[in-house]
């Protein structure tokens, strides 16, 4: 990560996925939009799901289009590189099960996950996932998780509580006020432990 001025806020990319928990992407952008700089990115299936009307008027909503139609010629900025070389730290919330299964096997056929496939892994990225319980437990869950924690992904795990589909078990999205509290303390450690300065 780059080392910049000790004064300037957190730079946070927000990414939503598509899981019915993405009705909540609105309160997350507003935890983090008073302390860091937030911009965000959807898929298209998220986008189903979140009320633009509920995001901070500040904060910029990215989508599959935006990546298109920036770009026409060589020499044209690219959507995923930018946001990438400008962001300290990614945040997908929620993190669908399909876009786990995707990060986990290198694919990037939209710009959420060509961001992911061109990170730098020295900034750090935390994934919030949110599926039903049988998803949640089944077997391509657990092999794509490891592969993910060996790229140093860090996983705030789900809750379990009665799920939008009417079962109950794991596979809830967790609060955002928990994304943003653990997100916050681990960068403001981490500020700390590099003499205050924004890395």
């Amino acid at each position: 990560m780059q080392v910049e001025s000790a004064t300037r806020k957190p730079r946070i990319l927000l990414a939503a996925s598509g899981s019915v928990a993405a009705i909540k992407f609105g309160i997350l952008c507003g935890c983090f939009s008073d302390w860091a700089d937030v911009k965000v990115v959807a898929t298209q299936a998220a986008l189903h799901f979140i009320d633009r009307t509920t995001l901070p008027k500040d904060v910029v909503l990215y989508t599959d289009e935006h990546e298109w139609s920036t770009w026409s010629k060589i020499g044209d900025t690219v959507l995923h590189i930018e946001l990438r070389q400008w962001a300290d730290i990614m945040v997908i919330a929620p993190l669908s099960a399909n876009t786990l299964g995707k990060i986990a096997g290198g694919l990037c056929d939209n710009l959420l996950t060509s961001i992911i496939r061109a990170w730098d892994y020295e900034k750090p990225i935390f994934v919030a996932p949110a599926m039903n319980t049988y998803m949640w437990t089944n077997p391509f869950t657990e092999r794509h998780l490891m592969t993910v924690d060996e790229l140093g992904i860090i996983l705030i795990p789900p809750v379990s509580k009665r799920l939008a589909c009417g079962d109950y078990g794991t596979g809830a999205m967790a609060e955002p006020s928990l994304i943003f509290n653990t997100v916050r303390l681990f960068m403001e450690s981490r500020q700390n432990a590099s003499g205050g300065r924004t890395q």
